[in-house]
C-alpha cells in the first residue's frame, strides 16, 4: 500500500470535517464534540488512521469492501475507463462496452432466469426501482390494484423515501412520518429476541412467516403487490432466519401470487458463500437488488436483477419504463465491476468463503458465544453476529438498550477491531479475502473485547 502523503494534522482534519461536513445517519453534534475518526489509507483487510493506527476492518467498509482494499486491478481499470470514456449516459437508445458487458457478467453468475440488470447507483436508489418496478409489472399484467408492499420490521432497504418506507426502522420512520402509504410490515424471524419462553427456532420461523399469509389475507392478496426482504437482515443485526423461515414464504407468495423480492444488497457476490443470499436460503425471488459487494465499494453502484418471468411482460407491454438516474450504467462504475467479478472468479472467494475461510472462522466465532457475557454467537459464511446479555441463562438485557453495545464498540475499536453495533448485539462482515490468521486475529481480538466489557461491567456494578 502506498503511504498517504501530504497529510495535514488529524485535529485540522476534525476541525474541517466538523465546520463542514455533514455525515449520514450521525448525531453531528455528539460526533463534533469528540472529533471524527479521519482514516486515510487501507490495504486488504486492514484500515490506516491519520495517527498511523492500523485496524482491522470487521465490517468490509459498510459491508462492501468484499474483495479488500488496494485492488489495483480494480484501480487501473476505473483509471483505464476513465481515460477513455469517463462517463456517457444509458438514456435515448445509447451505450457502451462496459455497461453492456458488466450486465452479461452480472447475469453469468446470477440464479437461472436472471438474465436482466437494471443499474442504479445505490442500494437505496435499488429498492426505488424495485418500488417503480414491481408496481409497474402488475399494471400491464392487467391487475393494476396491487399496489401495497410488505416488508419486515426492522429490516432496512435504504434511506430514501420509497426505501425507507418498505424497510422497518422505527427510528427512521418516526423522524421523518414514514413509511409512505401503500407499506405495511411483519414480524422479523429474530428468534433469539422475540421467541416465545420454549419455542423452537422451527416453530419461531413457521409463526413468523405465517405473519406474511394473515397480511395478506387482510390486505387482500388482489391489493397485494410484493413481499421484500433481506436474505439476513444486515444492519437490523445480523437476523440469520430459522431453516422453516424461507421455504413457508416462498409457498405463501408463489400461493397468493405475490412477487417475492430478495434485497441482495449486503448478502450478494459471495457474502454467503454463495453468489447470493437466495442460493444459500434456496429462494427463488422475482427482483433482486444488489449493490455494495458489485464493485467492493470501489465506486458507488446498484442495481436490480430481474427475473425473466417480471422483466419479459414489462419490456414488452409497457412501452418506456419512465424511471432512471442520469449515472445508471456509469461507465466507470461498469469498469470497476468488471475488475471486482473478474477477481472474484479468478480467486475463486466465493467458494472459500463456503468452504474455507467461513467455516474456518465460523468456529472461532462461535465459541465466543461460551462467553459469559455472549447470549448467542451466529454466523453464515463470513456474516455474524455476538448478543450481549447481562444474565446468559435468562437473556436478560443490560439497562438503556444500546448503550452497551455502542460501549462494546469503543472497546473493540481500542483493541483494533472496526465491528458494529446494532442494539446491544456486535456485528461482524470481513472482506472476503480474510486469510486464517486474520480470523484468528478478529477472534481474539473480539475475545478480548469481551473481557474488557466484562470488567468495566463488573466494575460499574452492572453484572
Amino acid at each position: 500500500m502506498d503511504s498517504p502523503r501530504n497529510l495535514r494534522p488529524t485535529a485540522e482534519y476534525q476541525a474541517i470535517d466538523a465546520a463542514h461536513h455533514w455525515h449520514p445517519q450521525t448525531d453531528m453534534a455528539e460526533v463534533n464534540a469528540r472529533g471524527s475518526r479521519v482514516f486515510a489509507g487501507a490495504d486488504g483487510i486492514w484500515l490506516t488512521d491519520t495517527e498511523g493506527e492500523r485496524l482491522i476492518d470487521g465490517m468490509s467498509g459498510l459491508w462492501c469492501v468484499n474483495v479488500g482494499y488496494g485492488r489495483e486491478r480494480i484501480a487501473e481499470a476505473m483509471y483505464q475507463q476513465a481515460k477513455v470514456l469517463p462517463y456517457y449516459n444509458t438514456f435515448f437508445q445509447c451505450t457502451h462496452p462496459p455497461a453492456a458487458e458488466f450486465a452479461q457478467a452480472i447475469a453469468e453468475v446470477a440464479p437461472e432466469g436472471f438474465s436482466k440488470v437494471f443499474f442504479a447507483n445505490s442500494g437505496s436508489e435499488a429498492n426505488d426501482t424495485v418500488f417503480r418496478l414491481a408496481r409497474v409489472y402488475w399494471d400491464v399484467m392487467g391487475r393494476p390494484r396491487k399496489k401495497t408492499f410488505i416488508a419486515r420490521k426492522n429490516g432496512y432497504h435504504g434511506s430514501s423515501v420509497a426505501s425507507a418506507s418498505l424497510g422497518g426502522m422505527s427510528f427512521m420512520h418516526a423522524q421523518s412520518g414514514l413509511p409512505i402509504a401503500g407499506v405495511h410490515h411483519i414480524g422479523q424471524p429474530y428468534w433469539f429476541g422475540e421467541a416465545e419462553p420454549g419455542e423452537s427456532p422451527a416453530d419461531f420461523g413457521l409463526r413468523r412467516a405465517r405473519e406474511l399469509a394473515s397480511a395478506i389475507d387482510r390486505i387482500g392478496a388482489e391489493n397485494v403487490c410484493a413481499f421484500v426482504a433481506e436474505p439476513i437482515q444486515g444492519a437490523g443485526g445480523v437476523i440469520i432466519p430459522p431453516e422453516t423461515y424461507w421455504p413457508e414464504i416462498s409457498r405463501i407468495c408463489a400461493e397468493r401470487e405475490i412477487l417475492l423480492v430478495a434485497d441482495e444488497v449486503i448478502c450478494g457476490f459471495g457474502r454467503t458463500g454463495r453468489w447470493f443470499g437466495s442460493e444459500t436460503f434456496g429462494i427463488k425471488p422475482d427482483l433482486m437488488p444488489i449493490a455494495k459487494g458489485m464493485t467492493s465499494g470501489y465506486v458507488p453502484m446498484g442495481g436490480v436483477l430481474v427475473h425473466d418471468r417480471v422483466a419479459g411482460p414489462v419490456i414488452e407491454r409497457a412501452g418506456e419504463f419512465a424511471h432512471g438516474y442520469t449515472y445508471s450504467g456509469h461507465p466507470v462504475a461498469c469498469a470497476a465491476g468488471l475488475a471486482n467479478l473478474a477477481i472474484l472468479r479468478e480467486e475463486g472467494l466465493v467458494d472459500r468463503v463456503r468452504e474455507d475461510i467461513g467455516p474456518y472462522l465460523q468456529e472461532r466465532w462461535l465459541k465466543l458465544g461460551e462467553h459469559p457475557l455472549v447470549g448467542e454467537a451466529r454466523m453464515v459464511g463470513l456474516i455474524g453476529a455476538l448478543e450481549l446479555v447481562r444474565d446468559k441463562e435468562r437473556r436478560t438485557r443490560f439497562a438503556e438498550e444500546g448503550r452497551t453495545g455502542t460501549e462494546a464498540r469503543e472497546l473493540s475499536l481500542a483493541n483494533g477491531l472496526v465491528m458494529r453495533a446494532t442494539r446491544d448485539t456486535l456485528l461482524i462482515a470481513p472482506p472476503l479475502c480474510l486469510t486464517h490468521e486474520e480470523a484468528d486475529m478478529i477472534a481474539e481480538r473480539a475475545a478480548r473485547t469481551l473481557d474488557d466489557l466484562a470488567d468495566a461491567k463488573a466494575r460499574a456494578g452492572e453484572t
